[in-house]
């Protein structure tokens, strides 16, 4: 899965759910928290993003209105690529 699709709420409520219900409760053995973490946001992945592209144009000097008017998004391509990088 792509890091763009895993959603932090999803990260962010599992968490506070594993520390809720563990809440009073000694384990025997190392808790796998990140584990159980990453499963669920592994489970409900976001949709692809769309491509945030947007033509130029020339603002107009004399009009207070918008210049750009309706552009069609879907003609502007994109490819967007992440690293991670160990520290």
């Amino acid at each position: 899965m792509r890091p763009d699709r895993g959603s932090f709420t999803i990260a962010l409520h599992s968490a506070r759910d594993q520390l809720i219900y563990a809440a009073g409760i000694i384990a025997d053995g190392a808790v796998d928290l990140a584990g159980a973490i990453g499963r669920a946001v592994l489970a409900a992945p976001l949709p692809a993003r769309r491509a945030r592209t947007s033509p130029r144009v020339v603002k107009r000097a004399i009009s207070k209105h918008r210049a750009k008017g309706p552009i069609d998004r879907n003609i502007y391509k994109t490819q967007v690529s992440v690293q991670i990088l160990p520290s």
